[in-house]
């Protein structure tokens, strides 16, 4: 029972990164083709805005692990 409350965790975990990154990438997207001249200043907060979902992601995922440890 511990570990599937792990993997539940971790999976949901994993589609908060993914749906989070698409969103991102989505309106970055959008955003570029209404000012291609911004496209550098927008693609660099992507890519961060991006690395911190992933760290975010991370930290949920071995949270869930850890946290579903059985003493």
């Amino acid at each position: 029972m511990v570990g599937s409350i792990a993997a539940i965790g971790a999976g949901l975990a994993v589609l908060g990164v993914g749906l989070g990154i698409g969103r991102i990438g989505g309106s970055a997207m959008e955003a570029i083709a209404r000012q291609p001249e911004a496209s550098g200043k927008i693609q660099t907060a992507m890519l961060i805005a991006a690395a911190f979902i992933e760290g975010v992601g991370l930290f949920g995922i071995v949270a869930a692990i850890l946290g579903n440890n059985p003493k």
